[in-house]
């Protein structure tokens, strides 16, 4: 279909939207509790249910409570698919997931409303879960459902923070945990998320958004040095077996290499435990965590293998016995080159400032490229701040973000 003028994406709507959903959970002045399959969760799905259904499109949930959004398309065949995750963190704020929900919604709606029927279906997802805050074993949820990776039994040996299993969850709000593989589809053929970037990059750069080219690989690994424990004061440093010390070098030389490599790398040792934790008493052993992060598939297995080597040269020196245990490993998932030239050349024609960076944290995208070419859109983050009821994002940037993302769609779609 030929186009001679923009998409016009209403502000306003942005807007309303963004602080009627944040209303939905409302927790810490500016934050938002909205964990999956909650009574917050019930509100929220419903009001985005009744927005989709109001734009004039066509509404259903699939077996895990994803809530897809339908503008059909003349030529039938695969949709176009975009949208994001409207649960939070515990507290969470207004704009993680629910944005890219939203500015999905907005899109299509004004898409239907400017240039009627596509060639293609177009949709809006709002995904149940992503964050894993109500069941830690549940990440991504959602999108995992979506992509055949959750299988029959799994609903009964996922365990939230009070005890419950996400089955019983699931019963409460009217969905079989049974069907869950019935979630699965092979019919997306694109999907765009639009997200906050929860990181400085963009408002550091004075730019609203920024079209994503990867998002990161991400290890987790927990390790346990071993020692001796003695005491702190009569024990010469040459005879000592000091976890401690061992750690003290492994963390610095971990963290200085990935000030060495520069960006995108990241290395971040976020959880010690020493035993025993004495003032003075050389402990027994330390037990801590690396979480180490590269959107590059090379330079992730470089910067694991450079870890691996210092873990290993440290704990044989110092002769402290090494446990290590990979508790979470996702490869990189690069932007499909398609999508991300449809995205540049939209930016191109609306003059709409921009970077092109990776993601330093993971989001359902990574999920979806399993069954389908995925890209992203991030819009600035005040401060960098998220997962927090301080996140922000102003509403110009979400519309200047929400306008690429509908030209994009409609490259896609019409």
């Amino acid at each position: 279909m030929p186009k001679d003028r923009p998409v016009l994406i209403d502000p306003e709507l942005v807007e309303k939207w963004i602080f009627e959903l944040g209303a939905i959970g409302a927790h810490s002045g500016t934050g938002v509790w909205r964990t999956v399959y909650s009574p917050e969760w019930v509100e929220a799905a419903a009001t985005f249910e009744k927005w989709a259904r109001e734009a004039g499109l066509d509404v259903r949930r699939d077996a895990v409570g994803n809530i897809w959004a339908r503008l059909d398309g003349r030529d039938g065949g695969s949709a176009v698919v975009s949208g994001s995750h409207i649960d939070t963190q515990r507290p969470g704020g207004r704009y993680d997931g629910a944005a890219g929900a939203i500015a999905a919604l907005v899109a299509i709606k004004a898409l239907k409303e400017q240039f009627g029927k596509p060639r293609r279906p177009l949709e809006a997802l709002a995904l149940c879960e992503e964050e894993g805050s109500r069941f830690p074993g549940a990440g991504f949820w959602g999108s995992r459902a979506i992509v055949g990776r959750i299988a029959p039994g799994d609903p009964d040996r996922v365990t939230g923070y009070d005890g419950e299993t996400i089955a019983e969850a699931m019963r409460e709000v009217g969905l079989d945990p049974g069907r869950a593989p019935e979630a699965r589809r092979d019919d997306i053929a694109a999907f765009i998320e639009l997200h906050i970037e929860q990181g400085p990059v963009l408002e550091a750069a004075g730019l609203p958004v920024a079209i994503v080219d990867a998002i990161t690989g991400i290890r987790h690994v927990e390790v346990t040095l071993a020692g001796e424990q003695n005491h702190a004061g009569a024990f010469p440093m040459d005879l000592r077996r000091d976890p401690m010390a061992g750690f003290a070098e492994i963390a610095s030389t971990l963290i200085d290499h990935a000030h060495r490599l520069g960006r995108p790398a990241v290395t971040t040792i976020g959880r010690v435990d020493v035993d025993p934790n004495g003032p003075a008493v050389i402990p027994r052993s330390v037990t801590f965590t690396i979480d180490a992060r590269h959107p590059d598939p090379e330079a992730r297995k470089a910067l694991y293998a450079v870890h691996d080597a210092v873990l290993r040269e440290v704990s044989e020196r110092r002769r402290l016995p090494l446990d290590m245990r990979v508790h979470m490993s996702h490869d990189p998932c690069l932007s499909d080159p398609h999508l991300l030239d449809v995205m540049r050349s939209a930016a191109a024609e609306r003059s709409i400032p921009h970077l092109v960076m990776p993601s330093g944290a993971g989001h359902d995208s990574q999920q979806m490229a399993a069954v389908a070419p995925v890209a992203m859109i991030f819009v600035r983050s005040k401060d960098g701040r998220s997962h927090t009821p301080e996140e922000f994002s102003s509403i110009a940037d979400l519309a200047k973000g929400t306008e690429l993302l509908a030209e994009s769609l409609y490259k896609l779609a019409y």
